[in-house]
């Protein structure tokens, strides 16, 4: 099937299809636990029949379309590398950008092979920004070596980690800074068609990409012979429809095809069989911005920041439960505390009683845990992860029975179903779960029930999505057992 073909089938796949995006309440784990600063609204959500994860506004959570405003941007690291224009007012013009820097790091890449750019990103130690931190180095060159006459690279634009609004503010205030970091990696790989893949909750970003395409194609810098080099490579846009799942690399491949984006097995991996099983690059919004920055600097400069196993900065988006919301830079090995007390000023709400990073798919932090470095190696080592790098810090409001409920209510609701564990044991959860909350107490069987079902989550589910709810549990029962078993009788 071509692109853009689609079928009734895979259209049932999505949840909020072609036209306009409407106006809906945020039904995202931001916007649950912040559900007591304004009921009314969470009443609107709650009853919407069109589910809404994430829009991308949790700094107000909880939050609806159409009312939004721009959340504070600071860079709280040595230097600033992915918020480097944003922290300043942002350059969504490319005349203003280009007076700021952009693409000069692609005119300086195009004077030398691609082998060269490859291995200063390889010495960067950058890791990718978008959940599972696979060094980008590794995958450029998995990708440059690949054998296939056309090869690929995808923007992953369909930030739906509930919590996280960093790529969002990236497209929208620096769509040029996302635009030459895709442009490198496509010299790098020799890939000469890129796409860019972003999700409907995002209409905002989706514009100013749109405007940022055709000033770059006008300005010599998309198409053929691009700064008067050798170097063509054309970029297209594609606005999702409505699926959390389409942020799993290969089910958006399958989105991209006009299939019903369901996970892949791997092997074959996207780097030998990918976008219409070409070699194909996938990569996230932040991790692509860190590229002109590495080009320009050197992967050196860029390894000097962060600690072993996690060089550079991370952007955190900070949830409506702080202080001080917005977007932090910060060096990667900062502990969780100092972005929780210092850079959030704590919680305006009233005591914490636990913090998830990355996204609702991953371990929670309880506060006795907030000395622990922000690094991939050191939360993974506390059951909690990096992530995309949303911060949502949650209240005594929320209990971790209503918590367990909401992550396996949006697990199953986006559930693309091909997997058994995922499709059956998120469902089962949720339900337990629901029982809890209506009668208070659910059956002392269905303690164990609960446990064994997320384990084989984790343990046996095709892709992240699964494992991700079955680690949640995990986190859980390490932190939170004591509070969970009071609610089986």
């Amino acid at each position: 099937m071509k692109p853009g073909q689609h079928t009734p089938e895979v259209e049932s796949f999505y949840h909020l299809g072609h036209g306009p995006l409407g106006t809906h309440a945020c039904q995202g784990t931001a916007c649950f636990v912040a559900r007591h600063l304004d009921a009314e609204r969470w009443r609107q959500a709650a009853s919407d029949e069109t589910r809404v994860y994430c829009l991308g506004q949790c700094y107000r959570a909880p939050s609806v379309t159409g009312a939004d405003a721009r959340p504070p941007a600071h860079v709280r690291a040595p230097r600033a590398i992915a918020l480097e224009r944003v922290a300043s007012g942002g350059a969504p013009a490319l005349e203003d950008a280009l007076h700021q820097g952009a693409y000069a790091a692609l005119e300086q890449v195009l004077d030398f092979p691609p082998e060269a750019f490859i291995d200063q990103v390889e010495r960067s130690g950058l890791r990718g920004r978008g959940g599972a931190g696979f060094p980008t180095g590794r995958k450029l060159r998995a990708v440059g070596s690949a054998r296939g006459e056309q090869k690929h690279v995808v923007a992953n634009a369909d930030e739906g980690d509930a919590g996280a609004y960093i790529d969002r503010f990236l497209m929208e205030e620096d769509p040029h800074a996302v635009l030459e970091g895709l442009l490198l990696a496509a010299y790098a790989v020799g890939a000469r068609r890129a796409v860019i893949y972003v999700r409907k909750e995002y209409p905002g970003a989706a514009c100013a990409l749109h405007v940022a395409l055709h000033e770059a194609h006008r300005a010599g810098l998309l198409g053929p012979h691009i700064l008067g080099s050798a170097f063509c490579c054309e970029v297209s846009l594609e606005v999702g429809r409505g699926s959390y799942l389409c942020g799993e690399e290969t089910a958006l491949l399958n989105a991209l095809e006009g299939r019903r984006p369901f996970v892949r097995a791997r092997p074959p991996y996207p780097a030998q069989a990918g976008l219409c099983g070409e070699p194909t690059l996938v990569q996230n919004v932040e991790t692509l911005v860190n590229l002109p920055w590495i080009a320009r600097h050197g992967g050196a400069a860029y390894a000097a920041l962060g600690v072993p196993g996690s060089r550079g900065t991370k952007v955190l988006s900070l949830n409506s439960l702080f202080q001080h919301p917005g977007l932090y830079e910060v060096e990667l090995g900062v502990p969780v505390r100092t972005v929780v007390e210092q850079l959030g000023g704590g919680l305006r709400t009233g005591p914490l009683k636990g913090v998830l990073i990355g996204g609702p798919l991953a371990g929670i932090l309880p506060p006795h845990l907030l000395d622990t470095p922000l690094g991939f190696n050191e939360l993974q080592a506390v059951g909690a992860s990096v992530g995309h790098g949303g911060v949502v810090a949650f209240d005594t409001h929320t209990s971790i029975a209503a918590l367990v409920h909401h992550v396996f209510s949006f697990g199953a609701f986006e559930s693309c179903g091909k997997c058994t564990p995922c499709r059956m044991g998120a469902r089962r959860v949720e339900q337990l779960f629901a029982r809890v909350l209506d009668t208070g107490a659910a059956p002392r069987s269905s303690a164990t029930d609960w446990e064994e079902v997320a384990e084989a989550l984790r343990l046996t589910s095709l892709c992240g999505h699964g494992t991700g709810m079955g680690e949640f549990a995990r986190s859980v029962l390490r932190h939170y057992r004591e509070e969970v078993e009071a609610c089986f009788g």
